[in-house]
């Protein structure tokens, strides 16, 4: 592994007999880690390579298979028994880049705080964009909000198909009053990357605005998260 040795000349000669599959480690500590290419991070994190094949050229081979029109994004959909189907990765290599994907989504809300305050639809997107682009499937969650648009809870309403999903306005509002809420806020995904409303999408909007208005809930926002990119029914007028 790295230079057991704590000097820097030692260092630097141990680093020198790096084999080439772990040069990655070199290159983060003389150039830093904004340097490394996504195939020199992958590398750093499976460690080791194959016989024959170093964790660089394993790390490539991973990119290529999983390739997606933005790079890394394909590889952090894949499953953990898609990711074991690839030679070299074992379960625990998988097991490790699940989590590293997973670590990547909880470190954007982290700078959010614990009780996030949604000012805006790019504050919910912001917060949301990369837990919900990579899911394959739609999901439907609602966030409860105070009078100050504090984030009280949040819940996961519906997990449908690729192309819809259902939406019950009761369990919503039933929620909402369980927490005390004053608003509510409605977010989806559009596995396709595209955040336009479907028809049902408006609807189920208008649906939820009347019965807000009804109890006393309001409907703050509807927010769609594509790829990247989002549509919120507030900016488009519907609400």
């Amino acid at each position: 592994m790295l230079g057991e040795s704590q000097t820097g000349g030692t260092m630097n000669q141990t680093m020198k007999q790096l084999p080439e599959s772990e040069k990655p480690y070199e290159k983060c500590i003389q150039q830093g880690e904004q340097t490394l290419s996504d195939a020199e991070l992958l590398a750093v994190i499976i460690r080791t390579g194959t016989k024959g094949e170093s964790a660089v050229s394993l790390a490539r081979n991973l990119l290529a298979e999983f390739r997606y029109p933005e790079g890394l994004l394909g590889l952090f959909r894949a499953s953990i028994p898609e990711l074991c189907n690839i030679k070299g990765i074992g379960m625990v290599k998988a097991v490790q880049l699940k989590c590293i994907g997973e670590l990547s989504k909880r470190i954007v809300k982290a700078g959010f705080g614990k009780q996030p305050v949604f000012s805006s639809p790019e504050d919910i997107a912001n917060y949301y964009m990369e837990q919900m682009r990579h899911e394959p499937r739609e999901h439907t969650i609602v966030l409860m909000l105070n009078s100050k648009n504090r984030l009280l809870y949040e819940k996961v309403i519906s997990t449908g198909t690729v192309n819809s999903s259902l939406v019950s306005p009761r369990e919503i509002f039933l929620e909402a009053l369980r927490h005390q809420a004053v608003s509510v806020c409605l977010i989806h995904n559009h596995p396709s990357g595209d955040p336009s409303p479907s028809r049902e999408d408006i609807l189920i909007t208008k649906r939820l605005k009347e019965a807000g208005e009804i109890i006393g809930i309001y409907l703050l926002d509807h927010v769609i998260i594509g790829d990247n990119s989002y549509n919120s029914m507030k900016k488009r007028g519907i609400l």
